[in-house]
């Protein structure tokens, strides 16, 4: 008797685990109900932003300034993985470094960025979820976000950084921009228009 529920047991268990849902095709990702933001705007830069859910886009690097060396060789990917109604999650690939993920939060009202860097166990890198509120001068497609104190503490020279977030209108092209004291650091542009 004791082996026939046990053999039952397993069974359920497997059954239950082979219909478990995988990744989603883009089709089927649900539109998120957004929280209530700081702004308008912002809401519906989010809205626009999670428009592109459970999809992955190439990328090549449009600028980066000498204080960093170059990403021009390597092929660079952004996916659009975790969405929900108060964030959304974009892991950003560079070559083979996967320890890069972009999160877009709602967190008090707000709208924050950070920027989640994990070694390949898991763990957090030194150096990660910096980032910082958006100010009051973005659109429904562009957003910039001024570092926060905690990345001014944590980053050297880092309190200065800004970084801008653009979704053209025609949703063909997301840019990544980052500047320190008005001085352009990096970007790196993803094609919307080809799916991966």
């Amino acid at each position: 008797m004791k082996n026939s529920t046990l053999f039952f047991m397993v069974l359920a268990m497997a059954l239950a685990t082979a219909c478990w849902p995988r990744h989603r095709p883009a089709e089927e990702v649900p539109e998120p109900v957004v929280g209530e933001l700081i702004s308008e705007t912002q809401q519906e830069f989010f809205s626009n932003l999670a428009r592109l859910c459970g999809q992955s886009f190439a990328g090549e690097q449009i600028f980066r300034s000498h204080h960093a060396s170059g990403w021009e060789d390597y092929e660079m990917v952004m996916h659009v993985e975790v969405c929900e109604s108060d964030r959304l999650l974009v892991p950003f690939h560079v070559g083979e470094d996967t320890s890069r993920t972009w999160m877009f939060l709602v967190e008090d009202g707000r709208l924050r960025l950070r920027h989640d860097h994990r070694y390949p166990d898991g763990t957090p890198e030194e150096e990660s979820l910096y980032g910082g509120y958006a100010d009051d001068s973005g659109t429904a497609f562009v957003q910039h976000f001024p570092a926060d104190e905690y990345t001014a503490e944590l980053i050297e020279g880092g309190g200065g950084n800004v970084w801008t977030i653009r979704i053209d209108e025609a949703f063909s092209t997301f840019t990544y921009r980052l500047e320190r004291d008005g001085e352009k650091r990096l970007r790196v542009d993803f094609d919307l228009t080809n799916p991966l």
